[in-house]
């Protein structure tokens, strides 16, 4: 049984997001603000916790930082699209992933599943196993050479997964066309960036629930390609 605590000082959100996340598996706490949250932490040691950013009292963000100090647990944030400074700040703080309002619920329900396995799966352990790289909810096994999404098998070519690996060793890092042609294809001799961008898009189309509004890798226009998220 898993429990999950929702914090948010809106008891419409609250209970929305009770109704995304029915399962038999998953008991839920409720908080209405960051203070509460905190303590409810402390008391009852749930398995993850979804925290509204804007709220009285304490806000997120505040109440994020004091539960690092003490617990591991998986945060997501639950933000607005207006409070992009804020879900930086939070992802630096300590935050696990992030959901954006208007919510979808099948998103929630994959963001809620990956971090619980991703929890799982380290034993409540920050520290990452050998040879796998974790990006959100993209889990990269560098000794099998597989790759899931929260949780689920994603079948890539090896250009894609040698792309996807070079990517996620180094989040946020922006490389240029040119730099992945070089590393991928073992190749000195780039002509375009027409071959790299074939295999974005691919790729994409893998491991993005909406690919037209990719969530991991970005473009940096005039500079190229990046995946958000922390390892």
């Amino acid at each position: 049984m898993n429990k999950i605590l929702i914090c948010d000082d809106e008891q419409d959100i609250v209970n929305a997001l009770k109704i995304y996340l029915a399962n038999p598996e998953y008991t839920f706490l409720e908080a209405s603000n960051g203070a509460d949250a905190v303590e409810i932490v402390k008391k009852e040691s749930p398995d993850l916790v979804l925290l509204d950013i804007m709220m009285p009292v304490m806000d997120g963000i505040i109440a994020l930082s004091k539960i690092r100090e003490f617990s591991t647990v998986p945060v997501i944030l639950l933000t607005a699209k207006s409070e992009s400074t804020d879900k930086i700040l939070g992802l630096d703080v300590g935050a696990d992933d992030y959901i954006t309002k208007p919510f979808v619920p099948t998103e929630v329900a994959a963001r809620v599943r990956s971090q619980l396995r991703r929890y799982k799966h380290f034993g409540g352990n920050t520290e990452p196993k050998k040879n796998i790289l974790n990006v959100g909810g993209i889990e990269l096994n560098d000794e099998e050479k597989s790759v899931t999404v929260d949780g689920d098998p994603v079948n890539l070519t090896p250009k894609e997964f040698d792309m996807l690996k070079m990517l996620m060793e180094t989040p946020g890092k922006v490389f240029s066309p040119k730099e992945i042609y070089n590393k991928v294809w073992d190749d000195p001799y780039f002509l375009n960036d027409n071959t790299v961008a074939v295999h974005i898009r691919h790729l994409r189309e893998k491991i993005e629930i909406n690919p037209a509004e990719p969530r991991y890798i970005k473009v940096v226009f005039g500079q190229g390609y990046k995946i958000e998220g922390q390892k």
